[in-house]
């Protein structure tokens, strides 16, 4: 019997490379400060695909075997004895990343960067494709009531282009160049456009992933290639697109290609972000750029980004609902069926599992 309920809790863990298997997972103890959560909408990102893949992502390895899944919404059934702000029933998107609040970084509101974070599915700590998890009352961010628990799960990746937009200071002057229309160029699309981005061309190698760009408001698309020796004829391409100086490129890829692409098409003065993490190391043009002061910023996932885009979604300035192409429910058959089909890419952009 799990904690809380009648039936027992169950979650998809990863066992080994191409390995999900749904297992019973025996939850924490309720804390003062903590909420149980039945878990709703919970979707597939590209990380939990690489661990299935690979059973690492960056500098983070499966050791042992970890439940999957950090995108995540869900309902309150129970709350710890000092939670004052949430009670059962209500309907909430989760922050995955529990920070240490103790450390510089944190104490400099940069928690994102907090060496001790648990992060949801990120080795070593479990995720949250399960019926139920135990977390924090402060990560759980209620939803308006316009707001599907779809949607709320839809938070955690549009949060990484809502902190990229703040990183780059994107407003209502920034021509914005995005490079991959893959799920997170996507997001990054839709959160410049609601900080006031003027102007978004956004490119790719593939000609769906471009359509679905052109429809969610892109002014305009480029198809690019593959080919390093492209670089120079693609950034003609893409600045004669912008028709204007290109203030922000946001590289939502992160491959050599991409980033020198990114580094060549700025305006003088202007910002390249990185967003996408493709290589784990890159041969780029860094001393052209820095002699045209082209400055290069990192982000790391995201920091209080909830409230602003819940916000976002309530007033209809962004509408994640298109981005979500498949839709699979929690049962064995289903959980490798909708890993195989987020890992096939294609017309799948956000695959999403229904609890």
């Amino acid at each position: 019997m799990g904690k809380g309920g009648s039936e027992e809790n169950m979650a998809a863990w990863l066992l080994g490379v191409n390995t999900l298997k749904i297992q019973p997972f025996n939850l924490p103890a309720l804390g003062p400060h903590d909420v149980r959560v039945r878990m709703k909408a919970v979707g597939i990102c590209g990380s939990d695909v690489h661990y299935l893949k690979t059973l690492r992502c960056a500098d983070f390895v499966v050791k042992e075997p970890m439940v999957i899944g950090h995108e995540c919404a869900g309902i309150i059934e129970e709350v710890g004895g000092e939670v004052k702000t949430l009670v059962p029933g209500d309907r909430v998107a989760l922050e995955p990343g529990i920070s240490c609040w103790r450390c510089d970084l944190c104490k400099e509101g940069r928690y994102n960067l907090c060496p001790e974070m648990k992060f949801f599915a990120t080795p070593p700590v479990h995720g949250s494709l399960a019926n139920q998890v135990v977390h924090p009352a402060d990560l759980c961010f209620k939803l308006p009531d316009n707001i599907s628990l779809e949607e709320g799960a839809m938070c955690e990746p549009l949060s990484v282009g809502v902190h990229a937009c703040r990183r780059a200071n994107v407003g209502p002057e920034t021509n914005i160049l995005v490079l991959g229309a893959g799920p997170i160029g996507l997001v990054t699309l839709l959160a410049a456009r609601a900080f006031g981005a003027p102007r978004i061309v956004i490119v790719d190698v593939d000609d769906y992933r471009l359509s679905v760009a052109k429809k969610l408001g892109a002014d305009d698309i480029v198809k690019v290639s593959t080919n390093i020796q492209d670089v120079a004829t693609d950034i003609e391409n893409i600045q004669k697109a912008m028709g204007g100086g290109i203030d922000v490129s946001f590289d939502c890829a992160g491959f050599n290609k991409t980033m020198s692409t990114a580094l060549g098409a700025t305006r003088p003065g202007g910002k390249v972000c990185l967003v996408g993490m493709g290589h784990h190391e890159m041969t780029v043009p860094l001393t052209p750029a820095a002699a045209r002061e082209v400055d290069v910023i990192g982000i790391f996932r995201y920091k209080n980004t909830w409230p602003l885009c819940l916000e976002f979604l309530r007033s209809g300035k962004i509408d994640v609902k298109p981005l979500i192409t498949h839709r699979f429910g929690f049962s064995q058959k289903e959980v490798e069926e909708a890993f195989e089909t987020s890992a096939r890419g294609g017309d799948a952009i956000k695959v999403m599992f229904n609890l």
